[in-house]
């Protein structure tokens, strides 16, 4: 009797420590989900990363307009150990090696950090205009998937990615769910999704943390903060405020930005006077021809005038927009004369990450005093 008293003795000993360390445990695990720093995004409102030393928790907000739900991705160095229990919708080893992404606007990021090396699938190669990446096209390197709501499957599985960062304008992409039962992950990048133009350009550090090169991300954006934020003060020197018209016309309707839109914010911070700034809204407007010619046909300038190249073009399209001073007045400016070599308008892929030099255009155009010899990139007065 008394022998087996002993080994209950003993057995409840050995519970009593084994509970012990499992609670040791678990108060390690959570000990080590707080994270060693959170990466401060300044503009950014849609996502956010927490540094935990060996891995980082990457949030997306807004992948696309009324999602219903954030994404949490998981982004760990080379035999991190992770605690037990953490929440996350995809995984990923970094530095990444090879990678797909499915927008021309994360073009810039990738070569901005000196990793367009690492891109080995596109779908619509024919819109890239970057002159770089156009060479590795050209050679190559980087291969052709289709179109972003088609992507052929089978090519980008010989590609064997460690990651796709999707594009999506909701969440009905049968594509990205087909690649992820492959084992591939897909990530989401909301970066069009945000509000304002310096919001869009903090993105790079989103694929900072896929090269673990965050430092390196931060600093690129530091510099396109400062000129941007130079730009618009230095806008505001400007003697005069010009009024300004914006959009163009598709099918007997006017599309023009909300004058909460970040083309708003442009406008605004170029110190000029857009006429539709009183307006709020997601998306675009859509006015008649009329009401347009009512509010704006004594605008000084008319920028981001749709696919038009030339006043002849303009004109041919339509003899209504003579009634406008700026056309008038030769003050139209348009994003569509710049292009890459396969046709592709710079503009709509580099803008977003640098809204410094979309900003400088502006203040050139607006308040051409101000720059002096400086030479547009984007923005570009329609040819005769």
């Amino acid at each position: 009797m008394k022998i087996k008293t002993v080994k209950a003795l003993n057995l409840l000993l050995l519970f009593l420590v084994f509970s012990a360390c499992k609670n040791e445990q678990k108060d390690k695990n959570i000990a080590s989900e707080t994270p060693q720093d959170s990466v401060d995004l300044k503009h950014a409102t849609n996502f956010s990363i927490n540094d935990f030393g060996d891995y980082y928790i990457l949030k997306i907000e807004t992948a696309w307009p009324d999602v219903d739900k954030a994404f949490t991705y998981l982004l760990t160095k080379e035999n991190t150990e992770i605690p037990s229990g953490l929440d996350y919708d995809q995984k990923v080893q970094i530095p990444i090696e090879k990678m797909v992404v499915t927008s021309t606007t994360h073009i810039p990021a990738l070569e901005a950090l000196n990793e367009e090396n690492s891109l080995k699938g596109f779908p619509g190669l024919d819109y890239i205009s970057s002159e770089k990446t156009r060479k590795l096209i050209n050679s190559g390197k980087i291969k052709e998937l289709g179109k972003n709501k088609n992507i052929n499957t089978e090519v980008l599985i010989d590609l064997d990615p460690e990651v796709v960062i999707g594009f999506a304008i909701d969440g009905n992409n049968k594509t990205f769910e087909t690649i992820q039962k492959t084992g591939i992950p897909v990530m989401y990048n909301g970066d069009w999704t945000e509000k304002t133009p310096l919001g869009k350009a903090e993105w790079i550090k989103f694929f900072g943390v896929f090269y673990n090169k965050l430092d390196e991300a931060e600093k690129i954006f530091n510099k396109i903060e400062t000129d941007y934020t130079e730009a618009k003060e230095l806008a505001k020197s400007a003697a005069e405020t010009p009024k300004v018209l914006s959009g163009a016309m598709y099918k007997d309707q006017w599309y023009l930005p909300h004058g909460n839109s970040w083309q708003a914010q442009f406008i605004k911070d170029a110190n000029a006077n857009y006429v539709y700034a009183d307006t709020q809204g997601n998306g675009s407007m859509a006015l008649s021809f009329e009401n347009v010619l009512d509010k704006a046909q004594d605008a000084d300038y008319w920028i981001s005038a749709g696919q038009y190249t030339s006043y002849t073009q303009l004109l041919k399209e339509s003899q209504h927009y003579e009634q406008f001073e700026a056309v008038q007045n030769k003050n139209v400016y348009s994003v569509s004369l710049t292009k890459g070599e396969t046709g592709g308008v710079l503009y709509f892929e580099l803008g977003p990450q640098r809204p410094d030099l979309v900003l400088k255009d502006l203040v050139s155009i607006f308040h051409p005093e101000l720059l002096g010899d400086y030479e547009n990139r984007f923005f570009k007065a329609l040819e005769e």
